[in-house]
């Protein structure tokens, strides 16, 4: 009876920690936030070839912050104030852009992401895609009497694994 308990035991700890383990230790893929002294922001995050984006950048002391990006010519804010400045008309759809905020040599950087699909009206849009095609998965449409015999058996043996433990321990309790 306590070799049931311990086991027991130990697959609901090598269960919870399985579950748990992933999200203890996931990388956060690089959008931890950037700790500065003075606050910088790019709206909108997203944006498509030839778009448009706002600067803005608070609480700098000094009157004139430079930005920079591999997507955009350099800008300077002046006195806290935004700018907005054109994304290049040939940036790379999906590519993520670096955007480097300067405030008396403090540096605090964002990413700006060019979206996919530019339609080459300059309006900023997307062409939606078509979409997915939805079928069975795979896993429904191609067992064979073999594979539902073997799950048959397979299921059986469980259940009668459980009643016959369950039954065993009735009678050692009576």
């Amino acid at each position: 009876m306590r070799a049931i308990r311990v086991a027991s035991v130990t697959l609901l700890s090598t269960a919870a920690f399985a579950l748990t383990a992933p999200s203890a230790s996931a990388n956060d893929g690089g959008t931890t936030p950037n700790v500065t002294s003075f606050g910088f922001t790019v709206s909108p995050a997203t944006v498509a070839p030839g778009g448009t984006v706002t600067l803005n950048a608070t609480e700098c002391q000094d009157p004139l912050v430079k930005v920079s990006s591999g997507v955009f010519d350099a800008v300077e804010l002046n006195e806290g104030k935004s700018a907005t400045v054109k994304v290049d008309a040939d940036a790379k759809a999906g590519a993520q852009y670096e955007v480097t905020f300067d405030c008396k040599g403090e540096k605090g950087t964002t990413t700006l992401t060019v979206a996919g699909h530019s339609t080459g009206t300059g309006t900023g849009t997307t062409t939606p895609s078509k979409g997915v095609k939805a079928g069975l998965g795979g896993g429904a449409g191609g067992l064979n009497g073999t594979e539902i015999a073997a799950g048959s058996a397979l299921l059986a043996g469980a259940l009668g694994g459980g009643v016959y433990l369950m039954r065993r321990r009735a009678d050692g309790n009576a």
